[in-house]
């Protein structure tokens, strides 16, 4: 039994620890979707998948409220495979150890996956628990929301019988969102020419570190450090003198990830090792004044390392240095209409250097379809400037607030009256998939709430314990107050 049955609601913290014990990392969602499925069908329970992979459970009313206009749960199966550098864990194979630390859940070394695991245990806590008492019901468990939102991409009309959707993808207790930032990847493509390191040169590798990293949308504006900008920072700024040859670069693992850890490896001549060193030791210096209060973990580590290929070209070099360097990252714009929020941003997420090219993935979200085409040609303005293919792809729509949203005052006021406190409305700087939903479901009234998670994408993801419990309470008392259809 995982030690998180000591947990309330039981039945919600159980099935949460089951999903943790099935490998579920986007595009290996499979094993968990088996599971659902059967474990739906031994309760009696109609469940079915459609092309793409999501699956659609229901469930009949509770006797007396078979008149209740009929809501869908909604949740996705994925989660964001992140670890630190000193875990060794398989995402693929290895199960996740969730474990109690004061008030919060947290895993050992890796992400929790309570985004959206929580949110999709109590959906199926749900459907488990006959003493909740709702209307006619649905729960909807999404495929690969994380990578691409294929599930939501791929949600058919009319397969859903629901008028109302409960999307249990957020992460703050006490805040119900009603509008969400759409997003668009972004490739630069820079094609690569070699040459020979010369003789008398030393190769080394320059690793950053111990940054905090975190949810590409939800952490853009705290001002934590990007992997990436930070490295190639140095290269961009190194005395002109080392007469450098890079040989490789790599940083980030997800785009929707702000990148933790980036790693470089160039030759220099043996007579300017020294001066190397001083330069990496001044450079950390710097970041860790500028950061001081974000990023108390941050390191610079130069190693010797063996010249396994050829340095690129000084034309490539100052290219790809340049490029990156020039990349904007972060916030663009903050929202003049929802205060406090971030209106347009983007994260430089991975940077992937092959023998003949290399590529420079970017996530851009923004609550406003211009906003997402304004960094777009930015971003294509750069790409021509150093001569790198440029590739928009896999653009979603955002989900537009509706200020007059039925399900929204109702959340709203049953909050109020179970906590005696009124809850934030809000609009996240992170994708839920509720605008995809409205192609296929437009007049389907949506919100969106969860409990509270710290650290998402990052392996310092944790939930707080006593938000799940008000979670759970808010999401089965709204399920019995839902109105006559």
């Amino acid at each position: 039994m995982s030690e998180l049955s000591q947990l309330s609601p039981q039945p919600l913290w159980d099935i949460f620890a089951k999903i943790c014990s099935i490998p579920h990392p986007s595009h290996h969602e499979q094993a968990l979707a088996e599971h659902i499925m059967g474990w739906a069908k031994e309760k009696g329970l109609h469940a079915e998948r459609d092309k793409v992979g999501n699956i659609l459970i229901r469930k009949a009313a509770t006797a007396g409220f078979e008149n209740l206009t009929p809501v869908a749960l909604q949740a996705h199966l994925d989660m964001v495979p992140q670890k630190n550098n000193d875990t060794v864990h398989d995402f693929t194979k290895d199960p996740i150890q969730p474990y109690i630390d004061g008030e919060w859940v947290k895993a050992r070394g890796t992400t929790l996956g309570a985004d959206n695991g929580i949110g999709m245990a109590s959906a199926l806590a749900v459907l488990a628990d006959d003493n909740v008492e709702h209307g006619p019901l649905e729960v909807l468990l999404t495929m690969t929301e994380e990578t691409g939102m294929d599930g939501a991409f791929g949600l058919q009309a009319n397969w859903l019988q629901s008028d109302i959707l409960i999307n249990t993808d957020s992460e703050e207790e006490g805040e119900i969102y009603m509008g969400c930032a759409g997003g668009i990847d972004f490739t630069s493509t820079l094609s690569l020419s070699r040459e020979a390191v010369p003789a008398g040169f030393e190769t080394f590798t320059l690793t950053l570190k111990g940054l905090k990293g975190g949810h590409s949308g939800g952490d853009i504006h705290l001002g934590l450090g990007n992997a990436n900008k930070l490295l190639v920072r140095f290269l961009a700024t190194r005395d002109a003198g080392l007469d450098l040859r890079l040989v490789d670069f790599n940083g980030g693992t997800l785009r929707n990830a702000i990148p933790r850890e980036a790693f470089t490896t160039f030759a220099v001549p043996a007579a300017k090792a020294a001066e190397l060193k001083a330069q990496v030791a001044d450079y950390l210096a710097v970041l860790k004044n500028e950061l001081a209060e974000k990023e108390k973990n941050l390191n610079l580590v130069l190693e010797a390392a063996a010249a396994n290929r050829g340095a690129l070209t000084a034309a490539c070099r100052d290219a790809f240095v340049r490029l990156l360097n020039a990349t904007p990252n972060g916030v663009i714009r903050n929202s003049d209409v929802a205060k406090g929020v971030v209106e347009t941003s983007l994260n430089i997420g991975v940077v992937t250097m092959h023998e003949d090219k290399v590529e420079i993935n970017c996530l851009i979200r923004s609550l406003i379809d211009s906003g997402k085409e304004y960094v777009v040609s930015m971003l294509e303005s750069l790409g021509k400037l150093a001569g790198a293919q440029t590739t928009p792809k896999g653009g979603y729509p955002g989900w537009q607030p509706d200020a007059h949203s039925p399900v929204m005052q109702l959340v709203r006021e049953t909050y109020q009256r179970l906590f005696d406190k009124t809850p934030n409305i809000q609009v996240i700087h992170a994708g839920l998939e509720c605008g995809l939903f409205k192609k296929p479901y437009p007049n389907m009234d949506m919100v969106s709430i969860g409990p509270t998670i710290t650290g998402p994408h990052s392996p310092d993801e944790q939930v707080h314990i006593a938000s799940v419990g008000q979670y759970w309470t808010l999401l089965t008392e709204l399920l019995k107050s839902i109105p006559a259809k």
